[in-house]
């Protein structure tokens, strides 16, 4: 499921990968180093950007009453990842650009990519194979048309152009890119390149967001920007099957859509955010009563691949975003969806609580430095709940048996500034009833991640 469908590299690529990913970096950022410096109205036509994670995480055994085909395995376990990213930006007409990110992934997972509804790495979606994996994860075009209300500077960031914008006005992207690139956007806690990296925190743990395995999609998100709150869309292609690489191109029969309300405000002088995501999925799904009854008529193991038909799988989520200080910021989603369908394109989270924040080490003499803790408690809807502890198996669960428990999630990490341009992040993972289950666990993952870009 999670596998690459391009072919394996030769052995002699596969050497040089790292060599290739470092190059990637270090050539570009030398180009970029000899040009002169461009302040946000500058109007040059490109724009390099790189990055590279590579993450390493040990499982300590734990106990278990029993394990099932899709369990986490309770036998001490080391994992890791590795992802390198270009982004090749172009300015094409008056308030439009065009971005393309080439991405090489490799890496091994624990138990498969099974046994947790919040999965210890976030990268770990992108790959499940020792040799790189060469791929495009981007290539979209982004048009502004401003409405007025003064001006206002976006910084250079990777997917983006410096540039001076309307602060009322339209955006529309469209192409090839993540949901997630648009909708839920929180700097305190979403990107496990840098920050959390369990799967709990990368967005509404519930939000089963149209992707691919590895968290791309083709599709068009509209916004409206406008003083003090904001409007965004989304309609984006599905998966052909569950968690499945290759996407249906049938747009309008199987689809995702998702609509995202934001309101800001300031709060004892602190800029904030509310948001409410409101999403609807439809595609071919096994449901999980459905399945239930005919393992039960038929004397069999219920399971979902015998009863898929249409439907629609449908959730909200309440969102908060808030600045305490210069330095640090929380935030806190309480997200729920009827789970009554099979996960087809995140992960096994029916309905969850989150919240967390990060500071900065500026009070401790580390600027640059950055602390995050960070809480969430994952939830399933009764029938997938019945379906599990009826010996079935899912997109990343099942044990075989089931004694129901919310699986709750501790995570801390400390990233160090090592240079400007590169951190190194100690980070800690504490995992209450794994996979849901009151029989297995508590597991604990101790990691480090390595983080360069420019």
């Amino acid at each position: 499921m999670l596998r690459s469908c391009f072919p394996a590299p030769s052995k002699r690529l596969r050497r040089l990968a790292p060599l290739l990913a470092a190059a990637g970096l270090v050539l570009p950022a030398a180009a970029v180093a000899q040009a002169t410096p461009a302040g946000p109205d500058t109007e040059n036509p490109f724009a390099i950007h790189g990055q590279a994670t590579w993450a390493w995480q040990r499982k300590p055994s734990f106990g278990a009453a029993y394990s099932g085909e899709n369990s986490l395995t309770p036998e001490r376990a080391k994992s890791y990842s590795f992802t390198s990213t270009l982004d090749l930006g172009l300015r094409l007409w008056r308030g439009a650009e065009f971005h393309f990110n080439p991405e090489v992934a490799q890496g091994v997972p624990f138990s498969d990519l099974h046994g947790l509804g919040g999965l210890s790495n976030g990268e770990l979606a992108k790959t499940a194979s020792t040799s790189p994996k060469f791929y495009r994860a981007r290539a979209f075009v982004r048009q502004y048309w401003g409405m007025g209300g003064g001006e206002e500077t976006l910084e250079s960031d990777f997917n983006q152009f410096a540039r001076t914008v309307d602060k009322q006005r339209v955006v529309l992207t469209a192409g090839n890119f993540g949901v997630i690139d648009v909708f839920d956007q929180n700097p305190y806690g979403s990107d496990p390149r840098t920050q959390f990296m369990n799967w709990s925190f990368m967005t509404h743990g519930s939000w089963d967001y149209p992707a691919d395995s590895r968290g791309y999609n083709w599709g068009a998100a509209l916004e409206y920007i406008g003083d003090g709150w904001s409007a965004r869309f989304g309609h984006f292609l599905q998966p052909l099957e569950s968690n499945g690489r290759e996407l249906d191109t049938r747009l309008f029969e199987h689809y995702g859509q998702m609509l995202e309300l934001e309101k800001r405000y300031a709060l004892a002088g602190r800029p904030g955010q509310a948001r409410l995501l409101l999403w609807r999925n439809k595609a071919k799904m096994g449901a999980y009563n459905d399945a239930i009854a005919f393992g039960q008529a038929n004397g069999v193991t219920p399971d979902l691949a015998d009863v898929r038909r249409e439907h629609a799988k449908m959730g909200v989520g309440l969102a908060f975003v808030q600045e305490v200080s210069n330095d640090a910021g929380v935030f806190l989603r309480a997200n729920w969806s009827d789970d009554k369908t099979e996960t087809y394109a995140f992960t096994e989270i029916g309905r969850q609580v989150a919240g967390g924040g990060t500071v900065k080490g500026r009070a401790w003499g580390r600027p640059n430095d950055e602390l995050g803790l960070a809480v969430a408690v994952n939830m399933l809807g009764p029938a997938h709940r019945s379906y599990l502890a009826a010996g079935g198996l899912g997109a990343f669960l099942g044990d075989g048996a089931l004694r129901y428990g919310p699986e709750q999630v501790f995570e801390v990490y400390y990233s160090f500034a090592v240079w400007k341009t590169l951190s190194l992040s100690p980070d800690f993972q504490y995992i209450r009833n794994p996979g849901y289950n009151r029989d297995r666990g508590p597991a604990k993952f101790i990691g480090v991640r390595a983080h360069a870009e420019f």
